[in-house]
């Protein structure tokens, strides 16, 4: 997972899956934007960060299925370190 935040357009990025291009988008949240490619989520754009991340993340882990824990990380460090671009790997939860 690879997250951005650039300032000039306060929006993060968080790319999901390596795509070329998406099929279509859809707007899950009014600040969240879901990329597709055969249905499935490969970026998320999340406008005015500022304003928060929880509720729109929220909105688009419910939709897709997502690990909710994972985008907030991913954002959390795009905002920790603006214009530039982040890599995070998040595995699984180990069996307690």
């Amino acid at each position: 997972m690879q997250a951005d935040y650039d300032t000039t357009a306060n929006a993060i990025s968080i790319t999901i899956a390596d795509a070329e291009h998406a099929d279509r988008s859809d707007e899950v949240h009014p600040r969240a934007i879901v990329a597709l490619l055969d249905e499935q989520p490969v970026e998320v754009q999340l406008l005015y960060p500022d304003v928060g991340i929880a509720e729109p993340l929220a909105a688009v882990a419910d939709r897709y299925g997502l690990d909710h824990e994972a985008l907030a990380a991913a954002a959390q460090s795009a905002l920790a370190a603006p214009d530039r671009l982040i890599s995070l790997q998040v595995a699984a939860r180990s069996a307690a």
